[in-house]
């Protein structure tokens, strides 16, 4: 007997990911491939649309060589966020590069916006900030390069995906997805018109909006799945993983690690942001959107290679963390990872790393427990914003990234958060979002419950540490910090009292 199963696209910055998932929620067969990215001058990240494209086909034919048996039911899709493709609607072709997540290039543009006060105006519809990460000044510079919006479709990736997929039949995004662009009202759900006037984003060049979990179409042409598959899920790749470990109620969040960290919560209503956090549609099922504050920390796990070069270790992270745990403590060391400014809830750009509490009593294993803590101190950071922000009951805590499987690590965070948490044990959150999002379309499970319920492999980290050793470590922390965000006087203007 043939076996369904849906296949997940989990398109990334740096490679395309994708999964088999059968019935039982369970990943049984897996692809991937790299994408390049350039930068082509300072602040500039760009790539190749067709690159994606040629990568998301050799992932899925490496997964589907896997279970050349199983029949594909339906494909669901998760994707790097606020990067935007622009292509010709009669010929497919894209027009310049895709502008990824990454880039600055429209910094000039936001910063003039920004000095007109409408940022209060802009956070209040979309629930983010002025910032040349959001796509919709990518747009209007991809709109201006080519010169013309004649025969121009817009997208950010996930609409790009499946434009290719349908054989250019549908030109849409789902809401969570929109909601990252900065031209779409959250509350209701659909672009919004002052906004579009405001960014000089025309309307027309737009995909249609629809919920995350549904028929975006179906393949015609794609070569490597069937014509005819449903394309039944689309959700940005932050969000899809909030969903694949099943955090549903209000108050539930998820923690992912990498290079930086995302942390997402989820909240029963929209609310304004603050505290250097925004508010996003999580995602959209049957025409009603869930809401997540979100977070977005720069530097986390890309600190351990970089210090375990310095220590003199060749890069490798296995031994600083190894050096990390072989200590109660770091005897007072502190460091603040800014080496490209400051993230959530600070957003300090010009912020730069630091290292305080340094004694002659210090060493290597000090300065790389210090390193490890600040991973578990950024994030207790933004949820105690969150808290700030919403009443809501704390929920579950869910973490994924590579950095998740090491167990001193976790339980660092565990003990500043000051309760546990659940660590789960597949790498492909992101794409699980995605397939269960699709299998709940096909009506494999009977709503939420259902597939909050699916087996997905799960560690509880416990919190190890006294509370008087994490208070000081804060107190550390909070004295760091303060040292890491004060402006320095010029050099003539300092003075001996």
């Amino acid at each position: 007997m043939v076996a369904d199963t849906i296949l997940a696209i989990d398109q990334g910055t740096t490679n395309s990911k994708a999964v088999l998932v059968d019935q039982d929620g369970r990943i049984v067969a897996r692809g991937s491939a790299p994408v390049a990215i350039e930068h082509p001058a300072p602040g500039h990240v760009q790539q190749d649309a067709e690159g994606i494209w040629a990568s998301v086909q050799t992932a899925v034919v490496e997964c589907l060589r896997e279970r050349p048996e199983t029949r594909v039911a339906a494909i669901g899709i998760s994707n790097q966020r606020e990067s935007v493709v622009a292509w010709r609607r009669s010929t497919g072709e894209p027009i310049g590069p895709v502008i990824t997540w990454q880039c600055r290039r429209t910094t000039a543009w936001t910063n003039e916006l920004k000095s007109q006060g409408v940022e209060p105006e802009v956070t209040a519809k979309t629930g983010l900030p002025l910032d040349p990460l959001f796509p919709a000044y990518k747009i209007r510079w991809l709109l201006e390069a080519v010169g013309t919006t004649e025969d121009i479709l817009v997208g950010t990736v996930d609409s790009w995906l499946i434009w290719k997929f349908t054989g250019g039949a549908v030109h849409a995004t789902d809401r969570s997805n929109a909601s990252r662009t900065q031209l779409l009202d959250v509350r209701s759900g659909r672009w919004d018109q002052g906004l579009c006037e405001m960014f000089e984003v025309p309307t027309g060049v737009l995909p249609e909006v629809r919920d995350s979990q549904g028929t975006f179409g179906v393949t015609d042409g794609a070569d490597v799945v069937p014509d005819g598959t449903v394309l039944a899920s689309a959700i940005g790749d932050s969000h899809a993983a909030l969903f694949g470990h099943g955090a549903f109620a209000p108050g539930d969040a998820k923690m992912t690690f990498g290079t930086g960290s995302s942390v997402m919560m989820n909240v029963p209503d929209f609310v304004v942001p603050s505290h250097g956090l925004t508010t996003t549609i999580a995602w959209s099922i049957d025409g009603r959107s869930t809401y997540a504050l979100e977070g977005n920390i720069l530097v986390s796990a890309s600190l351990f290679p970089w210090l375990a070069t310095i220590l003199g270790l060749n890069g490798d992270v296995g031994r600083l963390m190894g050096l990390a745990e072989s200590v109660e403590d770091s005897a007072g060391v502190t460091i603040v990872p800014a080496m490209v400014g400051l993230g959530a809830p600070y957003w300090e750009p010009e912020a730069r790393g630091l290292v305080t509490g340094l004694t002659f009593a210090s060493s290597a294993a000090h300065i790389a427990r210090a390193a490890a803590a600040s991973i578990a101190l950024q994030v207790a950071d933004v949820f105690e914003a969150m808290r700030t922000q919403s009443d809501v009951a704390e929920g579950a805590v869910y973490v994924d990234g590579g950095p998740s499987s090491n167990r001193f690590l976790m339980e660092l965070v565990a003990s500043h958060l000051g309760r546990s948490i659940e660590a789960g044990l597949a790498p492909e959150v992101s794409a699980l979002g995605a397939a269960t999002l699709a299998g709940l379309a096909m009506e494999w499970w009977d709503g939420l419950a259902a597939v909050a319920a699916l087996e997905r492999g799960r560690v509880t980290v416990k919190s190890r540490r006294d509370t008087a050793g994490v208070e000081r470590e804060r107190a550390g922390w909070r004295d760091a910090m303060a040292r890491c965000i004060m402006q320095p006087q010029p050099i003539g203007e300092l003075r001996a009292d």
